[in-house]
C-alpha cells in the first residue's frame, strides 16, 4: 500500500443553514405576544490548512467525499439554532487547489498555517421575529437555510525543498540523500527504487537546506512515460537543481554525458527550469572504471560552464565540498529572492448587473430571470407557505424584476424561469398589484394566492 500520494481530487460539501423558525409566544396573561421565531444557524464551511507535520494526501485518496456539519434550526423564544461545525483539513506546504473540472489554480498554499475556505457554508434562513415590521406584525413564516457550497477540488502536492537531485534509476540519488543527511531511504539495485521523493535535511557551515531526490527520469518523462511525469512537479520550487550522473552503469548506450543531455531534455521539454543553476555530479568514483570514466567526462561537462564535483555516495568520498557548494547556491538564491509572504487570498466575487440581476427573453412566452438576489431568495423560501410566497414577491417587485419583466415584453400568463433552465424555479407570471393590496389574514396565508 503506497504511503504517499501527491494528487488527489476531493469531493467536498460545506455544511447547509438551518431553517428560521416561525413561533408566536405564548403565555398566559399575555395573548398578544408576537412573534418569537429564532434563525437557523451557519453551515459549516471547509477549510484546507497547511500543516508542517502533514507530508502527503494519503488521507484523502483513501476518504475523498468531505462534507461539513449543517446549522441547526431555530427555535421559539427568540433561540438561533446552532452553527454546523467546521471542517479544517490539513495539507502539506505547497499543495496547490485547484478546480478539478476546469483545472483553473484556486490557490497555492505555502507557510505554516496558511487557510482556504475551500466551500463556505450556507446562511441560516432568518425566523419570523426578524421579519416582522410595521406591516407585518406577526408573520406566520420563516425562511429556509441556503445550502451550501458544492465542489470538486483537485490537490496537487508540489515538494518545497532547496536542492533538487535528478538523474537516471540507478544513479545514486537516494544514496546521495542518505549520506548527506539523515534521512534512511529505501535503496536497491534494480530501477525505480524510489517510488516518492525523498527529503534530507543537509547542514554545510551556517546554512541549512533540504535536498530531494526526484524518481523515475527517463527518455519521455515529461511526456508521461516511467514515473517522471508524476514527479516532474516536484521540481518546480527548488532553487537548485543538481545532475546525478552514473559513472558505473553497465547498460549498453549510457555514459554520464548521454543521461545529462536527455535529463536536460526532458527538464526543457517539462518547461520553466531553465533558468535554475546546476550542479553535476559524477556518482560512483569509488569504482575504478567509474573513476576513469569520470576523469574523462568532466573536463567536457566543465567546457560547458558547469561545476562538476566526483564523489561516491558509498564511501562518502567528495561529499564535503559538494554539500558547500550546495550550500552556497541556496544561500545566494534565498538573497536573492523576495522577501516570502503569506499566501495572499484573492477573492473573486461574482459579476453582477447594476441592479443585481438580468432577465433574458428565451423564447415567445419563456423569460429567464438570473442574479443573485433573486436566485436566493428562491432557495429562502418555503412554497409550501402561501405567506412566505407572497413575501417574496414583494422582494422581486421591489427590486424590480416585474418591471424589468415588463420591459422584455413578458404578458400575463408567461413563464418565468429564476435560476438557470434545467433547475431553475418555474412558475406563471401574473402581473403583481404590489404590496399594499394585501389584506392581512390567518398566518401563512397571502390574499392574492387565494
Amino acid at each position: 500500500m503506497a504511503d504517499f500520494v501527491d494528487y488527489v481530487v476531493l469531493h467536498i460539501k460545506a455544511g447547509d443553514g438551518g431553517n428560521g423558525c416561525a413561533s408566536i409566544h405564548r403565555e398566559k396573561f399575555k395573548p398578544l405576544g408576537g412573534p418569537d421565531g429564532g434563525n437557523g444557524g451557519r453551515g459549516g464551511d471547509l477549510i484546507l490548512e497547511v500543516d508542517p507535520n502533514t507530508s502527503t494526501l494519503l488521507e484523502y485518496h483513501h476518504r475523498p467525499h468531505r462534507r461539513a456539519g449543517n446549522g441547526k434550526q431555530g427555535m421559539g423564544a427568540n433561540r438561533d439554532g446552532a452553527n454546523g461545525e467546521d471542517i479544517v483539513l490539513s495539507v502539506p506546504s505547497g499543495t496547490v487547489v485547484k478546480d478539478a473540472r476546469t483545472g483553473e489554480v484556486l490557490v497555492d498554499l505555502v507557510g505554516a498555517g496558511t487557510r482556504y475556505v475551500a466551500a463556505e457554508g450556507g446562511f441560516g434562513g432568518l425566523g419570523n421575529a426578524a421579519l416582522a415590521n410595521a406591516k407585518r406584525k406577526a408573520p406566520g413564516f420563516a425562511l429556509l437555510g441556503e445550502p451550501g457550497d458544492e465542489a470538486e477540488i483537485a490537490l496537487e502536492l508540489k515538494t518545497v525543498a532547496d536542492v533538487a537531485l535528478v538523474g537516471f534509476p540507478n544513479a545514486g540519488k537516494s544514496s546521495l540523500v542518505a549520506a548527506l543527511s539523515a534521512a534512511k531511504p529505501k535503496i536497491a539495485d534494480y530501477p525505480f527504487t524510489t517510488l516518492i521523493p525523498n527529503l534530507g535535511v543537509v547542514t554545510a557551515g551556517e546554512t541549512v537546506f533540504t535536498v530531494a531526490d526526484v524518481p523515475g527520469l527517463i527518455p519521455g518523462a515529461s511526456e508521461g512515460r516511467g514515473l517522471g511525469h508524476e514527479f516532474l512537479r516536484h521540481v518546480e520550487r527548488c532553487s537548485t537543481i543538481v545532475h546525478v550522473l552514473d559513472c558505473a552503469t553497465i547498460e549498453p548506450g549510457r555514459d554520464p554525458l548521454t543521461d545529462f543531455e536527455v535529463i536536460e531534455a526532458e527538464l526543457a521539454a517539462y518547461g520553466e527550469l531553465q533558468d535554475r543553476p546546476r550542479l553535476v555530479v559524477l556518482n560512483k568514483v569509488d569504482v575504478p572504471d567509474g573513476r576513469d570514466l569520470a576523469d574523462i567526462v568532466r573536463p567536457l561537462l566543465e567546457e560547458r560552464g558547469l561545476r562538476v564535483f566526483e564523489i561516491s555516495a558509498a564511501t562518502h568520498e567528495g561529499l564535503r565540498p559538494l554539500s558547500y557548494a550546495m550550500g552556497e547556491m541556496v544561500a545566494r538564491a534565498r538573497a536573492e529572492a523576495p522577501v516570502e509572504e503569506p499566501t495572499r487570498l484573492v477573492i473573486r466575487p461574482k459579476q453582477l448587473g447594476e441592479t443585481g440581476f438580468s432577465v433574458r427573453r428565451v423564447d415567445e412566452n419563456t423569460f429567464q430571470v438570473t442574479g443573485e438576489k433573486p436566485e436566493r431568495w428562491i432557495r429562502q423560501t418555503d412554497f409550501t407557505n402561501d405567506e412566505a410566497v407572497g413575501y417574496l414577491a414583494d422582494r422581486l417587485e421591489r427590486l424590480g424584476v416585474e418591471e424589468a419583466l415588463l420591459e422584455a415584453g413578458a404578458q400575463a400568463g408567461a413563464e418565468v424561469v429564476i435560476g438557470p433552465m434545467e433547475g431553475g424555479y418555474l412558475f406563471d407570471w401574473q402581473p403583481s398589484q404590489g404590496a399594499m393590496s394585501r389584506v392581512a389574514g390567518p398566518r401563512g396565508t397571502d390574499n392574492r394566492l387565494m
